[in-house]
Parts: structure tokens; C-alpha cells; sequence
């Protein structure tokens, strides 16, 4: 970081990224980010960590692709504006959303804590994400009324705007589930980046394909009471009837049944009780009040 000099010099602006004044200030960084994240860059042609942070900037900033914008301030010719913001030295970097400064850095950054910088002030912002919050609101809700093929052309939509939106993944594979093409949904899963995969709205999708292949081969609910009952010691009848209720979306039953095989044996076939309860506990999300309860019960047995 330098101290602040004299002189002058023009920056590069385009419909994402211009210079403001004192005069346009208020209209370019405060009510401009009314509407979208602003990112205002405090610097001068005389400082090398400017000319190395600004390009830096500029090109992530296109990159969100109108997620954010970003105003330059040559502080050499907006003094007024360096000394209400309290910059002392430069570069200085804040963003603005709602019309207020929410976050900000000093000096020189890598490219990866530039993009976390943005990634962080357009989840901050209701309309950051251009819609697309809403584009997929709108597709669960189409989903779940069984316009799977509207969803599924909405959710690809959505992919073709940002591929590595891990909720549009997990929607459209869960559209070839709800279409009984689950060979489909674990191919496209399993085609995303390691890090769409770890995301917990994929890993629900991959526990309900999981859940569902173990739900076909499990057998009927009635006849699987009826075998637990003539004989308790009957495990894998257990595991059978936890499947086959998960099958029949009884899914009570089945963390009640998976729990009580946990109790007779957790070490039984690997900790079969335990890895389908977190399977089960995965598609129910973190959210579901019978995953919350379940987890609960599962952890007061294992540190009992």
C-alpha cells in the first residue's frame, strides 16, 4: 500500500465498470447499489498495487457477468470522497449493496480472495443473483404441481446461466427421477465438478437414488413386519423393512426402524443402520424436522 501522491490519469469504463466524481458519487455507487452490488476501487495512476489490483478487479467483476458493477475513484481528484470513506492509503476496495458499505480490503488481492469478495457481496444482495434465486423457486414449485418437463427446461436454463449452480443440478436430476429415468440423474450428477457434488443439495439427490435402488430390491412393508415380528433377532429383515417404508415414503417408520437396528447391533454389515440413517437424513435435508429429531436420537445412542 502507498501513501497518496499527485497525479493524474483516465480509467477504462464500460456498462460494468466506470470512474465516478463527487458530483455522481451518490447516484453511481450509493443508489446504484440499490439495485446490484458496487464495488468501488479507491486508487491513483501513481500506485503500483493499483495497477496490478485494478485489472485484477475489472476482470472478475465482467466475469459475474452483472452481478456486481464497479466504480473507480482516482482519490489524486475526489479527495472529499478518499477522506469520508477514512482511506488513509491505497488501493482500498469497499462494497457497497442496499446503499451501504458491507465489506472491503486493503492492498493487492489474489484473483481467488477477489472472486470470494464478490461471491460474498452478491449473496448479500436479494437481486445479485439476477433472478435466478427466483428462476429456481419458481421451477421447485413447477416440479412439485408435476410439470416436471417445464421444470426440468427451467433448471437447464438456469445451468446454461451458471453451471455450477449446485441447486439447478440437483433439481434436474430429481426431474429425471420424478420421469423414471434415474440412470439419467446419477450420469448427470455424477458428470458435475467435485465441488457441485459435495454440495448439500446434490448429496440429497445422490441418498434418494441410493435409498430408492435399495427400496426396489427390499420386498413389501407387511410382509417385512410380519418377519421382524416372527423373529426379532432378524436384521437383515430389519434393513429390508426400514427400505422397503422409505419406499412407500413412510420415512418415520424408517429412521424408527433403523434406530432400533442400531440398537440391537451398530457394528452389524458395516454399520448398515447407521450409513442408510445419514443417507435417509441427507435426502430429508438439514432443515427437515424428522432428519433434525433423528440425528438427535442417533447421537444420544452412539455417545451414550
Amino acid at each position: 500500500m502507498l501513501e497518496f501522491g499527485q497525479n493524474t490519469a483516465a480509467a477504462p469504463s464500460d456498462d460494468l465498470i466506470k470512474e465516478t466524481t463527487e458530483a455522481t458519487f451518490m447516484a453511481d455507487v450509493v443508489e446504484a447499489s440499490m439495485e446490484v452490488p458496487v464495488i468501488v476501487d479507491f486508487w491513483a495512476p501513481w500506485c503500483g498495487p493499483c495497477k496490478t489490483l485494478g485489472p485484477a478487479l475489472e476482470e472478475a467483476v465482467k466475469a459475474a457477468k452483472g452481478k456486481v458493477k464497479m466504480v473507480k475513484v482516482d482519490v489524486d481528484q475526489n479527495q472529499q470522497i478518499a477522506a469520508q470513506m477514512r482511506v488513509q492509503s491505497i488501493p482500498a476496495v469497499f462494497g457497497f449493496v442496499g446503499g451501504q458499505p458491507v465489506d472491503g480490503f486493503m492492498g493487492a488481492q489474489p484473483a481467488s480472495e477477489i472472486r470470494n469478495f464478490i461471491d460474498k457481496l452478491v449473496q448479500m444482495s436479494p437481486a445479485g443473483d439476477g433472478g435466478l434465486a427466483e428462476a429456481i423457486t419458481a421451477a421447485e414449485e413447477m416440479l412439485s404441481e408435476g410439470a416436471v418437463a417445464d421444470a426440468a427446461q427451467t433448471f437447464a436454463a438456469i445451468l446454461g446461466e451458471e453451471p455450477e449452480n449446485a441447486a439447478s443440478l440437483a433439481g434436474l436430476a430429481r426431474c429425471h427421477i420424478a420421469m423414471n429415468d434415474a440412470v439419467q440423474a446419477r450420469a448427470l450428477l455424477d458428470s458435475a465438478s467435485d465441488k457441485m457434488r459435495s454440495d448439500p443439495a446434490v448429496t440429497a439427490v445422490y441418498a434418494e437414488l441410493d435409498l430408492a435402488e435399495s427400496a426396489a430390491e427390499a420386498g413389501e412393508v407387511t410382509e417385512l413386519k410380519a418377519k421382524v415380528e416372527a423373529d426379532p433377532e432378524d436384521l437383515q429383515a430389519r434393513l429390508d423393512l426400514a427400505m422397503a417404508q422409505i419406499g412407500s415414503k413412510d420415512h418415520e417408520s424408517a429412521v424408527d426402524t433403523l434406530l432400533a437396528l442400531f440398537a440391537k447391533d451398530r457394528e452389524w454389515n458395516e454399520e448398515a443402520a447407521k450409513t442408510q440413517l445419514f443417507k435417509l437424513f441427507d435426502m430429508l435435508g438439514p432443515k427437515d424436522p424428522l432428519a433434525q429429531k433423528g440425528r438427535r436420537r442417533l447421537s444420544s445412542m452412539i455417545f451414550a
